[in-house]
């Protein structure tokens, strides 16, 4: 008999592509978003492919108790549900709090969020997890040239400093998830992803980067940037995330932290790449000065969960040929 899993975040970007590639590996899904009788949520979830075998429960991180029907009976519990905060309720940015709402607003929201899922999984009986963070977590100061997931932190202290609160919640959250998981044998794996491609399952996905600044290209508008940014940027396929965060749960000697992305390139390579596939798209203006180099992964850990990860200019040319297929207005 197949197993049941519970991802909680069914609807959202990470969470629906894990529910769709479990579906399709034959789980059993109990799928956990913030209002189960959203029309077209479900419309588009029952869409998927075995999705007979998919049920929806409403769930709220700020009352985890909310999560216990849907953890009941599980074997493990995909926490997709930690999206970025970039404002508190009152609609303060958080790049301008001062510390204290910073991490009363922002950081805080996630971190008791996170734990509180899994303190409702262990009451559950269930005692394994795979959380979705991100790579913000892993910019230690100084930089490094090749960054690993077990030696390579950020300093969250420093990001409090820097006003930068929403990836100081990643940070925070993973320690605190690491710390409850250990006292209370629970094994844990933690993918760290950014830049997501490929084919998004809802409607609402599509005013996530890169599908709207992609949209727009196609359309014949604005590039993402005026310029040409002397930065890099980290990309990965959704399908081959999702397998990433199946194959961290399948394995029963995987845990800890595991980079979710193919690699990361320069913008100014992105746009060439762009451009080859789009050859009369509008270009940002070029850059004027010495390219810096791209964030350096070390890949082993990602590797060892033997997930075939798809290059960019494959991703990219799949994202482009799906949403010139017009996907949601068919």
């Amino acid at each position: 008999m197949a197993k049941t899993i519970c991802v909680a975040g069914a609807s959202g970007l990470v969470g629906s592509s894990i529910v769709k590639e479990a579906l399709f590996r034959g789980y059993s899904v109990n799928g956990t978003m913030r209002d189960s009788t959203d029309k077209e949520k479900v419309h588009y979830l029952n869409l998927l492919k075995g999705s007979n075998n998919l049920k929806l429960f409403s769930a709220d991180m700020q009352t985890t108790s909310t999560f216990n029907e849907a953890l009941k009976g599980t074997d493990a519990v995909f926490i997709t549900c930690l999206i970025p905060t970039y404002k508190g309720p009152t609609g303060v940015l958080a790049k301008e709090m001062e510390y204290e709402q910073g991490y009363q607003e922002i950081i805080r929201p996630t971190v008791d969020g996170c734990v509180g899922i899994l303190k409702s999984a262990l009451k559950q009986g269930v005692r394994q997890a795979v959380i979705c963070s991100s790579t913000s977590s892993t910019n230690p100061v100084p930089a490094v040239t090749i960054k690993n997931e077990i030696d390579h932190w950020s300093d969250e202290r420093e990001q409090c400093k820097s006003k930068k609160f929403t990836s100081a919640a990643k940070t925070f959250m993973e320690k605190a998830a690491i710390h409850f998981a250990k006292e209370h044998n629970i094994r844990l794996s933690i993918i760290l992803p950014t830049g997501l491609y490929g084919q998004a399952l809802l409607p609402e996905h599509m005013h996530h980067s890169p599908f709207a600044w992609l949209q727009r290209v196609i359309d014949g508008g604005q590039p993402r940037h005026e310029t040409v940014p002397n930065d890099s940027a980290s990309m990965i396929h959704l399908e081959d995330l999702a397998n990433l965060f199946l194959a961290a749960y399948e394995n029963p000697n995987a845990s800890g932290r595991y980079f979710g992305v193919f690699d990361s390139l320069h913008w100014q390579d992105i746009y060439a790449e762009c451009q080859k596939i789009l050859p009369t798209m509008k270009m940002p203006n070029p850059l004027k000065e010495k390219m810096v180099a791209p964030t350096g992964f070390d890949f082993s850990r990602r590797n060892s969960l033997d997930v075939t990860i798809r290059d960019f200019p494959t991703l990219l040319r799949q994202t482009i040929q799906w949403l010139q297929t017009n996907p949601f207005n068919k």
